[in-house]
Order: C-alpha cells, then structure tokens, then sequence
C-alpha cells in the first residue's frame, strides 16, 4: 500500500521532512490541508465480490437454521411448528403417494380457469375504458367501486350465486385478478405516447390499425405489470376459496391439517404456493423480456 498527499489544488506534495522544510512549518501538522490518499496495491490480488445469488441466499438459509435449531433445542414446539426434516419428509411422503401433485392439479386448474376469464373481461373492459370516453364514463366508475369493495367479503354472495362447488371458487380468482389488470392496462392505454399516435395519423393508419399497431403494443408494459399482481393475488384467494367446502386442493388439505393439527402438512402446502408465486412471477418476468424486446431496442435508438 503506496501514500500519495495532496495540497489544496489537487497537487502532489512531497512527502515526508522534505515536504515540510519546503514550505510553512505548521505544514507538517494536520492544518496543513494536506489529504493523504491510499493507493492500492498493485500486486494484491482484488477480492471477488459474492455473486448476488448467494447473496440472497443468505437470509433464507439463516432464517431455516434457526428454525432448526429451535426444533431440535425444543423452543419450538411441533404442535406449534413442526421442524424442517419433518417438514421435507412429510413432502416427500405426500409427493410419493400422488397426494400432492393430485392436489396441485386441481389447485393449478382452478387458478388457469380464473385467470383466463379474469384477465379476458379486464382487457377488455380496459380496452373499452381507455379508447373511448363513453366507455370510460360507463365502465370506469363502476369497477372501481367493485375494487373498493374486499373480495373475501363478498363469499356470501358468491355462494349464493354460484353455490359450493367449482364455480364459486374460480369466480372468486377471477374477480380478484381482474382488478390489477384493468387498472394497469388502462392507465398504460391513456398513457401511450402522443408522439407515436401523431406519427401513426401522418401514415394515415385507420382507427383499427392505430389500435393494434400504436395502442395496445403501447400499453403492453402495463398489461404485464398488471399481471404479475394478479398472478399473486390469485394464490391469496386460491388459499381462502379452496376452504369452501372443498374436496381437494391445496388449500383443502391444508385445511384438514388444520383440524388434525398436522404443522408439517400446513407447512408444505404454504411452501407449495410460495414456490408457485415465484416460479408464476418468474414466468412473467420472462415473457416480459421477450415481448418487450422491440421496446428496449426503440428506447436504445
């Protein structure tokens, strides 16, 4: 490690009891304004930052050791949280068996069903909303009420519209996904840039063309955002739904834990749908890149 000092203006001083002979003698003392600087050794090797992957890692490994720990030193009991070796091999078991990936089918259905028919009425409600100002004018006020409203509050309702059996449960994922996604495309579709619809009326593009060229390619991004929220809150509503009277789910059999007082079963089935909000969110994030390909090369040019 090499010194190198500085006077005021930036300039190399001379170092040492010749630098202080050279000028005032109080340039020796620290009012000298004389800044030393470190210079890094050239023949050190440099330190290899830690990938951020590991990084991350770090928080979940510790927060699984200390649940360890606490299992095994009896702080935690398994009546209030079973310990992660029970809870990996109750997987395990559960997985064997073909009960969870039984579950999960019926679990993954209902959440596509929902998502499908959610997705297709905000669009297009969006669509209507944000085009034209009558369809604002009949469209905007009325979702946002409904938005207002807590959907789990609405179960009562749906069941007795809709009764106990499927259909309540997949319009409940779809009236909850729906919401993100109108609110985002619409505000994408009112915000896409005047420049591109000017330029798309000098080329003398028909409403249809401006619409499909211009306007929803436009409001892409905020379609995407809005469906990332609506994939995570689907598995929130999926966990409630799914306890209504239901005979299978993920959320069924983390209800019947609950009334056996199985920790282990509780805990896979809440691993389960985290690893499904990731691996959903993931998916998204990718078909994001990829849609938006042309966005970043525009933004490039």
């Amino acid at each position: 490690m090499t010194s190198l000092a500085l006077d005021g203006s930036g300039r190399a001083a001379p170092a040492g009891p010749a630098g202080a002979a050279a000028g005032d003698p109080a340039a020796a003392g620290p009012a000298a304004g004389l800044v030393e600087i470190a210079l890094a050794d050239p023949l050190r090797p440099a330190r290899r930052p830690v990938p951020k992957s590991l990084r991350r890692l770090l928080g979940p490994v510790l927060l699984v050791a200390f649940w360890q720990l606490g299992s095994s030193t009896g702080l935690i009991q398994p009546d209030i949280l079973a310990g992660p070796w029970t809870v990996l091999h109750t997987g395990y078991s559960l997985a064997a068996d073909g009960t969870l990936g039984h579950n999960l089918a019926i679990s993954l259905r209902r959440v596509a069903l929902g998502l499908l028919f959610g997705v297709a009425a905000a669009v297009v409600l969006a669509v209507v909303a944000g085009l034209f100002q009558l369809g604002e004018d009949l469209v905007d006020a009325p979702v946002q009420i409904l938005r207002a409203v807590p959907i789990l509050g609405l179960v009562p309702l749906a069941i007795l519209w809709f009764g106990i059996g499927e259909h309540v449960k997949v319009f409940l994922v779809a009236l909850g996904t729906a919401f993100p996604v109108y609110i985002n495309t619409f505000a994408a579709i009112r915000g896409v840039d005047g420049r591109f619809v000017e330029l798309a009326r000098t080329v003398r593009l028909g409403r249809l063309a401006l619409i499909r060229r211009v306007v929803l390619p436009g409001a892409l991004p905020g379609f995407l955002v809005g469906l990332r929220f609506a994939l995570t809150i689907s598995w929130l509503i999926l966990v409630v739904s799914e306890q209504i009277n239901a005979s299978s789910g993920i959320g069924y059999l983390m209800d019947q834990a609950r009334t056996f007082g199985q920790t282990d079963v509780i805990v896979v089935g809440l691993a389960v749908y985290g690893v499904l909000g990731l691996l959903s969110d993931a998916l998204v994030r990718l078909l994001e890149r990829r849609a938006l390909a042309w966005r970043r090369g525009l933004e490039a040019t």
